[in-house]
Formats: C-alpha cells, sequence, structure tokens
C-alpha cells in the first residue's frame, strides 16, 4: 500500500484516538470530527483495546500459545504478545496490518521473549490469502496447532463487495479445530452516533460498513461461544466491577470470543 499522509488511514486515526503521536494532520481532522458526532469514541477506542488483551489473556490461560492479530495498528503498550507472552513465555504472535506506517514500527512488535516468537506480515485484511500464504506467519505459526484469530475493530472497515464474512471464514478455516475467533465489531444498534462516524469516514475518504447485532453475529457461524456469548467488549469478563449502564450506548460496539470446534 502506497503512503498517502494527506489522507486520513484508520490505523493513524485510532492512534491519535487512543493519544499517540504518530499521525498526521488528515488522521487528527478525522479523528477530531468524529469525536464531535461521538463524543466518547476515545473510550471506544480504549475498551475495544481492553477486551482484546483480556481476551488474549484468558486465552493464553487456557492452553491458546498461537495468535494471529489482523489490522495490529500502530503499537501501543501494551501489545498483544507482551500480555500472552507474559503468561506463556513460548507464545507465539503474528501481527498483520497494510498501514506502511504500521509497517516502519513492526520492530516493536517483534520484541518478544526468547522463548516465544513475533512477526509482522504487511498485508490487507480483503485479501486473506496474501496473510495466510506469508513466508513470516508460516515459518512463525504452525497451523496444525490451534490458533487464537484476532480481528478487533477492523470488519466494519471491510465492506460488503469485498465479502467480509468470506475474509472470516477464509481465515478460519485455515486454523484447525479448537482455534478461536476474538472480534469487535461497530454497530448502530446502541446509538444514532455510530452511524455519524461512518458518515465521517466516508467524507473523509476511509471506508466503513457498521453492522447490527444479527450481522456480527453472522460472522461466528459454526463457532461456539465462550462466555458471556455476544455481548460488548466492556462487559466481556470485565477486570473489576460491572460496567455502569449507559456504557453500551457510549460505546457502541459488539464484541465477542468464540471457539471452532
Amino acid at each position: 500500500m502506497e503512503f498517502h499522509p494527506e489522507v486520513a488511514h484508520t490505523a493513524r486515526v485510532y492512534d491519535w484516538w487512543l493519544g499517540g503521536r504518530d499521525n498526521y494532520e488528515a488522521d487528527r481532522i478525522a479523528g477530531a470530527r468524529s469525536e464531535s458526532v461521538f463524543p466518547t469514541v476515545r473510550l471506544t477506542a480504549r475498551q475495544n483495546r481492553e477486551f482484546m488483551l483480556r481476551a488474549g489473556r484468558h486465552l493464553a490461560t487456557q492452553g491458546i500459545r498461537q495468535f494471529l492479530d489482523i489490522g495490529t495498528g500502530i503499537p501501543t503498550e501494551p501489545n498483544l504478545h507482551q500480555v500472552v507472552q507474559s503468561i506463556a513465555p513460548d507464545a507465539r504472535v503474528v501481527y498483520t496490518d497494510n498501514d506502511p506506517l504500521v509497517l516502519t514500527h513492526a520492530r516493536a512488535l517483534m520484541a518478544g521473549t526468547p522463548e516465544g516468537r513475533t512477526t509482522y506480515v504487511n498485508a490487507d485484511v480483503r485479501q486473506p490469502d496474501t496473510i495466510l500464504g506469508a513466508r513470516e506467519l508460516r515459518d512463525t505459526l504452525d497451523l496444525t496447532r490451534p490458533v487464537a484469530v484476532s480481528l478487533i475493530a477492523v470488519m466494519h472497515f471491510v465492506e460488503d463487495q469485498y465479502d467480509p464474512y468470506g475474509v472470516v471464514a477464509q481465515v478460519m478455516a485455515a486454523v484447525p479445530a479448537g482455534s478461536y475467533l476474538v472480534m469487535t465489531h461497530a454497530t448502530p444498534d446502541l446509538g444514532p452516533e455510530m452511524a455519524e462516524v461512518q458518515r465521517v469516514y466516508h467524507e473523509s475518504g476511509m471506508p466503513g460498513r457498521i453492522r447490527t447485532r444479527a450481522e456480527f453475529a453472522r460472522f461466528f457461524e459454526e463457532l461456539t461461544w465462550v462466555e458471556p456469548g455476544l455481548t460488548t467488549p466492556h462487559r466481556w469478563r470485565p477486570d473489576g466491577t460491572e460496567p455502569p449502564d449507559d456504557m453500551d450506548r457510549r460505546v457502541q460496539f459488539y464484541a465477542g470470543v468464540a471457539r471452532k470446534d
């Protein structure tokens, strides 16, 4: 993918929401416009990331030792490998993204434990063959053993013409029984603000297709939900106290973890 700093990019906008510095004026403008129509968008970004880390930690405690994080974004500590390798030092993690700026930071994603292994694949989720066929992935993961596939705040950037359900199905078909799908997705169900964010993204030159609960659940067909099933990111096995009742409206995302039997 060519580098166009004058055009907003999803990974860099997300970085700005998280308080990072690896973004450009176009990203900050798009991020600020999104925040103007959805004032809790930064909270949403944090809750998505915290869900990813909790899910990774849970799966590592369940014996999963291989992780494929698609749509990694710009490194923000703690990264997934830091969390899972703190539990299982021999865990292996493959990160993928298609933003050249993420590629420039890939070394930060590969500083794992001596016992484990981490690597980065520069590839587009809309072309899963470029991920699954990458030498870096094949050298790092054993696809005859279970893999946790992570798609955090990614698939709402894959519009219908790119067959998002086929993309996820192809990735999950490449991993064996005992693997997991970990996913979050923006939704219009929990308030009108997320639809406004989608509009801002389109006007800023970025793709977007938010989906309903039923449309999100379709990504998990033929998989078995891990408790508590289809929920929101902050309600999936939260640390500490139960989130407040209005948190769903403030986050407007669905989340879930499911097992391939």
